[in-house]
């Protein structure tokens, strides 16, 4: 996977990333926020992002670079660095906010799994995928002469691995995910992963179906280390993140907590 620094930037003729400035060790670079759809039609924003002012008004004015119009606005999930934004940003474009969850929603509109959303140039078909979230949401794009992307909000990142934000998240439901994601890509012939962090995964640089098979790879080698763990004698979940995340930064220790409850839960075992 990349490792060098992200800056966000065209993926494409029908995807651009303006990064939102909030980068942190959970966040990575930031957020990154999608505008979808040919220059010149209406697009689609995924992802306003944060409230923030200055990052909001570098996404109006990137839509009106392209000489586009924001038709919708769409949420990968609610989580704040993702959606705190949405609402403002929405209001001012005359838009609604399209999202799983009804507490995000701007609007009467939802999304669900089998809906289409039109964009200038092609569409984005949306996919059910909980697990870092019960309301995570995954975007296919497809264009009239492209190879399809998938959006992946957090549930693929484009440098590292994601959390399992238990209670909401469930590691049960997360590995079904995984597992239809990697389906979807490898079927389907996806050139890229445009992750709600991180850079862009693409061919040929990498094939975003192996970006997933490693996902699910590294689930298995933690639920083991979290088994020894517990076999070794840890009886809560900040123990067994002392033992198995010994090597990660302290600063995502709290993160590693929720995703090692979340294994856990699914190893039957219940936390202190």
């Amino acid at each position: 996977m990349p490792t060098g620094a992200w800056t966000g930037g065209a993926a494409g003729p029908a995807a651009l990333c303006v990064l939102a400035p909030n980068a942190s060790p959970m966040t990575l670079d930031g957020t990154n926020t999608w505008v979808l759809g040919r220059p010149g039609g209406p697009c689609v924003v995924v992802d306003p992002g944060p409230d923030d002012e200055p990052h909001l008004r570098a996404v109006h004015e990137a839509v009106a670079a392209r000489g586009s119009t924001v038709a919708a606005v769409l949420l990968t999930h609610g989580h704040a660095d993702h959606s705190e934004g949405a609402a403002a940003f929405a209001r001012a474009c005359g838009a609604g906010v399209r999202a799983l969850d009804p507490a995000y929603r701007l609007g009467t509109e939802g999304l669900a799994a089998g809906d289409t959303v039109d964009l200038e140039g092609g569409r984005l078909d949306v996919v059910a995928t909980p697990g870092h979230t019960s309301d995570s949401l995954c975007f296919v794009l497809r264009t009239d002469d492209e190879a399809p992307a998938v959006l992946t909000g957090d549930t693929v990142l484009g440098r590292g691995t994601t959390v399992v934000a238990h209670p909401d998240g469930r590691l049960a439901d997360y590995l079904a995910s995984l597992r239809r994601l990697e389906a979807l890509l490898r079927d389907e012939g996806v050139g890229a992963v445009l992750p709600g962090h991180g850079p862009v995964l693409a061919v040929p640089d990498v094939l975003p179906a192996d970006v997933v098979a490693f996902y699910l790879a590294h689930r298995a080698e933690r639920l083991d280390q979290v088994r020894a763990a517990v076999a070794a004698g840890a009886t809560s979940a900040r123990e067994v993140v002392e033992t198995v995340y010994a090597d990660v930064p302290r600063a995502v220790w709290p993160a590693a907590e929720l995703s090692v409850r979340a294994q856990l839960e699914y190893l039957g075992v219940t936390p202190v």
